[in-house]
This record gives structure tokens, sequence and C-alpha cells, in this order.
């Protein structure tokens, strides 16, 4: 007997195919089942579909949290995305800069660009700094500071790595996991960022270096119209996507789930389960299982820490601000850490073309003082800030709207590793339960990754039989040098 009991106003009488979360993954996910004749339910807590990937709509406008560029070296995931959308699936130039001390650096980096803002001083310093770790190498590499700094010079790494890095994940560089700039930037340094700076990547070998990509898909109104293209496959198929419905207990006898306890405006309800795929947070997860996981696991999925992310949607009255999708506000003296074009994403984000739509991106913890702001004061702050960078007079904002999103980013801190382990070796037991998409592992990966978890997790259901924590642990990612 579990130590509280739930008042349940109803009980399901028939056992499901559950998948937890409507975001990419899980959406992925049901689709393949429900293609393979599966009948699958959705349960998704929020009144949306997409989770951090969902579009918001404004009077008209629309727009990201955060920018989701559609960019995949995973084949079957790219079909999938042109099968769902066709000819909305546009492609979009890709154009973003730093802006740092006071100037814009283009990114990726150009060698004129550059030279020009640092000066040749400040460039023979950072080439001093990294021949220097080139001899001296810092050792033990386990810090994101070690790692970047060992790549690129320690100089360059507080130019252009810390202050933004920080501001991101809310903690010192000397406390993020190296695994998180290894998954990021892997084949990144400053030698082949010189070399991507040279005209066609040359190396002297008559062997190009493929620089960040230059262009991207993008859904013609957001990335909103991806998910809403699943959902209607899913129901085609004879499966139902709920929002609304908070999963919170997971009830199990030691080797399956058995039944969730959900809640549905207000009421607890308990529906028998035969099989689950789940994408909430692996904290949550884990701390919602009746019986209780053992006091390790509990441990380790407390330990387990997330980052938590608000945007500031900025209705301009001018037809154009700047030619980037996005900035990176590597400027210490503001809060905010990027500042994304929606309208540069697509044109018919925007109603008006009189008119533009910025994201001002803030990173923090939910109860910190940005969190619990007013939305009226982080509109007021979000203006004041995009004034002092010098992107647009405070006469010209007409109006602007928050959105927050809860654990948006999982943290790779120092205590993460070992966390994941344990949890990881307790699930294994679960011959129902698989766990899928950036939350649902704890794995900062992107958007055609966590799809393809889904895609994986639902075919081990269909019979198949895949490692879903090794998936994509050896690709490259997109922007890799």
């Amino acid at each position: 007997m579990e130590p509280e009991q739930e008042t349940l106003s109803g009980t399901a009488a028939d056992s499901h195919l559950v998948v937890i979360g409507a975001g990419p993954a899980g959406l992925t996910a049901a689709y393949e089942l429900g293609r393979n004749g599966k009948t699958v339910l959705v349960l998704e807590q929020e009144r949306e579909i997409g989770g951090l990937s969902r579009t918001v709509e404004y009077r008209g406008f629309r727009f990201d949290i955060g920018g989701h560029r559609f960019f995949t070296k995973v084949d079957e995931v790219a079909q999938l995305w042109r099968s769902l959308l066709g000819d909305d699936l546009l492609t979009r130039p890709r154009k973003s800069r730093i802006f740092y001390g006071g100037r814009y650096f283009d990114y990726p980096l150009r060698l004129l660009n550059t030279l020009g803002n640092l000066g040749a001083g400040e460039s023979l310093l950072i080439f001093f700094s990294y021949l220097r770790v080139k001899l001296f190498p810092l050792r033990p590499e386990s810090s994101l500071d070690e790692w970047v700094s060992n790549r690129f010079g320690k100089r360059l790494f507080k130019m252009f790595f810390q202050s933004y890095t920080e501001k991101v994940w809310g903690i010192p560089c000397r406390a993020i996991s190296s695994q998180w700039a290894a998954q990021r930037i892997k084949g990144l340094s400053l030698r082949t960022a010189l070399l991507n700076m040279l005209p066609f990547g040359f190396t002297g070998s008559g062997k190009g270096i493929r620089t960040l990509i230059d262009q991207f898909h993008y859904p013609r109104l957001g990335p909103g119209m991806m998910w809403d293209a699943l959902r209607l496959r899913i129901i085609a198929a004879g499966g139902s996507v709920k929002t609304g419905s908070s999963v919170r207990k997971l009830h199990h006898d030691g080797a399956r789930i058995r039944s969730l306890i959900l809640e549905e405006g207000g009421e607890m309800i308990e529906m028998a389960v035969t099989e689950v795929i789940s994408t909430m947070p692996l904290s949550s997860l884990l701390l919602g299982f009746s019986p209780p996981a053992p006091p390790d696991v509990i441990n380790a999925a407390q330990r387990l820490r997330y980052r938590d992310f608000l945007t500031v949607a900025l209705i301009i009255d001018k037809e154009e601000l700047f030619p980037d999708n996005w900035l990176y506000i590597h400027d210490e003296t503001v809060k905010v850490g990027r500042i994304q074009n929606f309208k540069n994403w697509s044109p018919e984000l925007v109603p008006d073309p009189s008119q533009s739509c910025l994201g001002m991106e803030y990173f923090c913890n939910a109860g910190d003082c940005l969190w619990t702001m007013a939305d009226k004061d982080l509109v007021t702050l979000a203006v004041r800030e995009l004034a002092a960078i010098g992107l647009a007079s405070q006469e010209m904002v007409l109006e602007g709207v928050v959105v927050r999103m809860p654990k948006a980013y999982p943290v790779y801190d120092e205590e993460f590793p070992g966390a994941v382990a344990v949890i990881r070796k307790y699930l294994d037991r679960f011959a129902n339960l698989r766990v899928v998409g950036r939350n649902g592992m704890h794995k900062y990966n992107n958007m055609d990754h966590s799809m393809l978890t889904g895609l994986l997790a639902a075919r081990c259901i269909l019979g198949e039989e895949h490692d879903l924590w090794e998936t994509n642990t050896d690709e490259e990612y997109h922007e890799s040098g």
C-alpha cells in the first residue's frame, strides 16, 4: 500500500498505449505507431502542443519560444518533414551575429570582419593564447571552460564563450560538464574556425571544410504547422491527442507500468496502460513512481537541474530592423541573452509588412527575479535593453507579450552524468516504459534527434531492438566543423 491515496473521480476500463507529452519526440512516436496500425493516446499537460518548439500566436503575430531551425543529417527525419509540410517547408537563409563590446561580429566568423573589430593587437594576443594551450593544455579536461580553452585559447574563451554561456546556464563555466561542449560544438577549434574563414574553406589539401550551415528549413507559419500536421495524422490513424491532461503518478509492479493517475480539470482519473513512451522531464517521471523508486534513484532524480526560459515578444513599428535571423548578446550590461527577428525566419509570421516582431530571450530559473517579474515590468525591461543595444528606440515599440517555458533546457552540470546513470539502470527493469526526447532523457539534443528517438521508441514497441540512450551519440552536431 502506498503512503498516500488519491481520490479518483473516474477509472478507465480499457488499457491504453500511451505517449506522455505532445512535443516533437512524443508526436513523432505516436505518428509512427499509428501508421503501423496501433491505436495510441497522447497526453499533454499544456493546452497547446509542440512543447518548447510550439508556435505562439498573439494578435496575428506568430513567434517561437526560441528559434527552431529544421536541419538534419537524418534522411528519415528529413523525409518526414517534407511529407508533412510539402511546399510549406521553406528554405531560409541563415544570418546571425554576436554583439560584443558594442560591435557586431559575423557568426560564423569572417576574417576581415573579425580582424576589423578586434584589431591587430588583440588578434595577436588571441593567437598567442591559443599557442599557449597547444603547448600546455589544461588538464583534466572535465569542464566546459577547459574543453573550450584547449581548442580556442583562454582569451578567446573569455571573449566569445564565457559571458554568453554563463548567461544561458546561470552557473560558472567551470561547473558545466565538458560533455555539453563536446556534444554542441564537436569538431570546432580555432584552427578549423580560421580555415572556415578562408574562401571555400581551403585547407591546402584540396578539401573544403564544412562551415556552419548557411541555410535551413522552416515552416511557413512557424513550427506549430509541423505539430498540427502530426496531430492530424495521429487522429486519422485512430489515435487521439488530449491536452490539459497531466500525469501525476505511475503505478507499477516493479517490472511494468500498470496504470497512470491523471489530473484533468481538477479531477483525478486512473488509466490502465499497456505501453508507455514518456517525454516528461526525467526527474518528474521518477518522482511520480508509485510505489516510490529506491532512495538512491530518488536522490538522483532530485539532483537533475533545468534552466528555465522566457521570451518577451515585442511588436515594432518599423518594416526592417536588422538583417539577422537572430543575434547572440555577449554583453554583460544587459540581461537579454539572444534576440530573434521573426520576420526574417518567415515573412508570414508578421501580419503587417510595415511592422516587425522581435523575441527578447531571457534565461532564468523558476522563482528568481526575472521569472517572477510582472509581465508589464518584463516588457519595460526588454524595451529598455533593446534601446540600450541600439536596435530600436523605445518609441518604436507598440506592445509586448511574455511567454514563460519551465524546464526548457536540461543542465549538464557536474552532478548530471552520475545521476542519469543511476536512473538509467533503474528504468531498465521496466519492460513497457521508454523515455525519449530532450527532457525525457535529460539530453540536450536537437529537434531532429528528439524526433528520431520517438521513431525508434515506437519501433521498439513494434518489435525492433534499439538502444535509445545511444541514439546520436556518435552523430556529429549539425554545426560542427
